[in-house]
Formats: structure tokens, C-alpha cells, sequence
């Protein structure tokens, strides 16, 4: 199987961790009560119009994510978003924002819409929660997140968005930090720097989640709708 980080991490990096844990090869470990958390894919991490943004990458993330969101909603597991803050032009104060070190940015062009949005492909629909983690990077971090998914009995959590190295990174260590079973679809993830992102994937397969293909991910999902009919069918 090819997995986005072979070009970059050497042979003898993977095979030193054979012995510690379930090594590259690991099977997909995932329970029955999934959820998708999409991790900040608005306008100001996808558009390069925007300071933080990428669309060399962001917009590969969006046509997968748009896939995956389409087989979550089918299978009717909770979907989750998270961007910033309520309203879309909210200035932050320093205290609100937090010790960034990303210096002055250039200013964003007046004539562009606000880019904490996320972006239009994946609208959420009315019932699926955005999570306005406000600036700091995991959608965990002084929110409600786990909560919710403790009152829907979700036992895995699927973290997609931007950026890999970043607020997608911080909230799939916070999800493993609650025990919850956590799945990385790679292709549904995007970063500005292709050596952090491939290298994040790798360091989190081996030692937080499972990094999978967005089609093994969207496979899972179908068994587990094949599997609440199935109930449901046994309970009527």
C-alpha cells in the first residue's frame, strides 16, 4: 500500500518503530459508533487569497472531503465542523488570539468575504454542529466537543481538514487523549508545507490514529450503515 509519507521518511525511521508499536502496517482499528469532525476547512486555510491559505492544496482536501461528507451523511453518523469564532469577520482580541508565532500578516484584501467561513462545497446542513473553537488549534480545546460526542455513544472519530501539522494534529491528540479510536483520512487533509504534513501523518499513524485512504475510510462507513440496517431490521 502506498502511503503519502514514502517519499520522504526513511526506511530506517519506519522500521524503528517496529518493535515499539503496530508498525506501518497496522490494521484499521475503528469501533461501531463513528463520527466525522471537519477540522477548519473555510476559506482562510483552503484560498490562497487569504495569508493562511493554500489552494494548491486546500482544494484536493475539499473535493475528498466533499466525498467522505457525502458517504457520512448517507451512513447517518454525527458530522461535525469547527472554523473560528461565531461571526465570520470577528476581530480577536490579543488575549483571544493567543501566542501565535506567526509575527504581523500581510492584511487580507478588503474586497475578498471573511475567511472564517467554511467553504461552500462543504456547507454544513442545519442538524451537524459548528464548533467555533475560536484560536486555538484542537476543536477540543474549551469547547463542548466532547461532550457531544459522548451523548451520541461515538467510540471513533474521523478528523479531517487544515492544516495536517496543525489544528488537525492538536485535535486528533486531544480525541486520543478521550480514548476515542481516531481515523485520518490522508487526502481529506492538506497543509501548507508538504514535509510537515507528510511527516505529521506519519509520526500520528504510528503513535495516535490510523492513517487511511479516503476510500477505505468511505468503505468503512458503508459496512457501518450496512450494520445499523441490519439492527434496525433485527429490532422491528
Amino acid at each position: 500500500m502506498v502511503q503519502p509519507w514514502d517519499d520522504i521518511i526513511p526506511n530506517a525511521d519506519r522500521m524503528s518503530f517496529r518493535s515499539g508499536s503496530r508498525g506501518v502496517e497496522c490494521t484499521l482499528e475503528a469501533g461501531i459508533k463513528p463520527a466525522l469532525l471537519v477540522v477548519d476547512m473555510t476559506r482562510a486555510f483552503v484560498d490562497s487569497r487569504y495569508p493562511t491559505g493554500w489552494s494548491e492544496t486546500g482544494d484536493p482536501a475539499v473535493e475528498a472531503n466533499y466525498r467522505l461528507l457525502n458517504a457520512a451523511r448517507n451512513a447517518a453518523i454525527p458530522i461535525y465542523f469547527t472554523k473560528g469564532y461565531a461571526e465570520p469577520d470577528y476581530k480577536p482580541k490579543p488575549a483571544q488570539r493567543g501566542r501565535w508565532k506567526t509575527g504581523k500578516r500581510p492584511p487580507v484584501d478588503p474586497a475578498l468575504p471573511p475567511g472564517d467561513v467554511i467553504v461552500e462545497k462543504l456547507t454544513p446542513f442545519p442538524e451537524e454542529i459548528v464548533i467555533d473553537k475560536q484560536s486555538k488549534p484542537s476543536g477540543f480545546f474549551g469547547t463542548a466537543l466532547a461532550s457531544y460526542l459522548i451523548y451520541e455513544g461515538v467510540d471513533t472519530v474521523i478528523v479531517t481538514g487544515m492544516t495536517t501539522s496543525g489544528c488537525v494534529r492538536a485535535t486528533v491528540l486531544d480525541a486520543f487523549q478521550y480514548n476515542f479510536n481516531v481515523i485520518i483520512p490522508h487526502e481529506c487533509c492538506a497543509d501548507r508545507s508538504q514535509i510537515s504534513h507528510k511527516v505529521s501523518l506519519f509520526d500520528l499513524h504510528m503513535k495516535y490514529a490510523d492513517v487511511v485512504s479516503v476510500d477505505m475510510a468511505i468503505d468503512y462507513l458503508m459496512k457501518i450503515k450496512d450494520k445499523l440496517q441490519k439492527d434496525k431490521l433485527q429490532k422491528e
